[in-house]
């Protein structure tokens, strides 16, 4: 740490707490690798979601299309969660994680899924021993929720070992992902010196969050508990993120705070989804909250954290354009769209917003291929 203190807005730029990559270029490359299974995962995840949406693909149902959560959750974003830990963290065997998962995905994708479960669930719990790690190096609340959170995961994926429904294990893995995604915004909230009740009320929402996973309310129970920690985790990054603040700047800074602020919104959606139709209370309810968190909620934080967490774990320059915006606002269509058709039953509407969310994917890497090209390029 240098003396001088950073804005809140540099920090955001620059990310919290981030170690930067080590100088030998040839271990550096080696990231790549759990980054390319990712990408393929993610893309698997992505073709075998617009089967499950009922689009007719070519070769019929994909094999892998009832493993499509499995793909996004612990193949795509638990790879890339590990790896940005085992960089922050700084020590070779803090990579365990994300080759474990690395290891874990591409025994899915070769069809081996019992092989797949079993990388995953040691992934998991290397991750939660990485974060206790970090728990005993600076004790506070968002290093704990860290560990927590990735903790769920590894019980998420035992669940899925035992023979859980996805309905069932769902509660945990989607805990994994908005209990690491809160932990880190509470920790560049400090920066704000927010008041010591607010740590309180970020404890109260992640236990209630919690205790819905156990119950696993996700499966048709009553989401009194997933409701509730949902929305109270919205209103307390609404009040208390330094989003609200950057915001008002320019640039790269505006877009991610953007990106930020609007994926809360979908956050105390899926809550306020949970709390007035509970899952098997309308048609397709279940669907509705977890994509709401799933791609309005987690996409949301891929789009405003990608300029920062990308040249922190590849060493490369990421540019950014202001036609960003585009593709954001059209992965919030695709997600207004989609729960619209899942409360309406409009299955036709449902299927289509399948493409309409792939096609913002695609838009938001083109943005950044282009503008990081664009920035490499000599001023003549």
């Amino acid at each position: 740490m240098s003396g001088a203190s950073p804005s809140a807005g540099q920090r955001e730029q620059a990310g919290t707490n981030r170690v930067s990559p080590p100088p030998g270029l040839k271990w550096r490359r080696l990231r790549f690798v759990p980054l390319g299974i990712a990408a393929a995962a993610l893309l698997t995840g992505l073709w075998v979601g617009l089967a499950r949406l009922g689009l007719a693909l070519p070769g019929g149902m994909p094999v892998l299309a009832e493993f499509h959560g499995a793909l996004m959750i612990s193949g795509f974003l638990g790879t890339v969660i590990s790896l940005e830990r085992a960089v922050a963290i700084g020590r070779w065997w803090a990579y365990a994680a994300p080759a474990l998962s690395g290891l874990g995905a591409l025994a899915l994708l070769a069809g081996v899924p019992p092989l797949a479960a079993a990388g995953f669930l040691l992934a998991g719990l290397a991750l939660t021993i990485n974060s206790m790690v970090v728990v005993v190096r600076q004790p506070a609340l968002f290093s704990v929720a860290l560990a927590v959170a990735a903790a769920c995961w590894a019980i998420g994926t035992a669940a899925w070992i035992l023979g859980w429904n996805t309905a069932e294990l769902t509660g945990w893995w989607l805990a994994f992902l908005v209990l690491t995604v809160a932990a880190e915004r509470l920790e560049l909230s400090r920066l704000l010196s927010p008041p010591r009740l607010s740590q309180v009320t970020f404890a109260c929402a992640a236990a209630l969050i919690l205790i819905g996973a156990a119950r696993r309310e996700l499966a048709g129970n009553p989401a009194l508990f997933s409701g509730m920690g949902l929305i109270g985790a919205t209103l307390w990054l609404l009040k208390h993120d330094v989003a609200l603040r950057t915001v008002r700047q320019l640039g790269q800074t505006r877009f991610s705070a953007t990106c930020m602020i609007s994926g809360y919104v979908w956050l105390g959606a899926a809550g306020l989804l949970l709390l007035l139709a509970p899952p098997g209370t309308a048609a397709f309810t279940y669907d509705a909250a977890v994509h709401a968190i799933a791609i309005g909620f987690i996409f949301s934080m891929i789009f405003g954290h990608a300029p920062i967490i990308l040249p922190a774990v590849t060493g490369l320059r990421v540019g950014f354009s202001g036609f960003a915006y585009a593709p954001l606002a059209l992965l919030h269509v695709s997600v207004l769209l989609r729960v619209a058709g899942d409360l309406l039953a409009w299955t036709d509407l449902r299927a289509g917003t399948g493409p309409l969310t792939m096609v913002a994917l695609a838009g938001y890497a083109g943005t950044l291929i282009v503008a990081s090209r664009a920035r490499r390029q000599p001023v003549r």
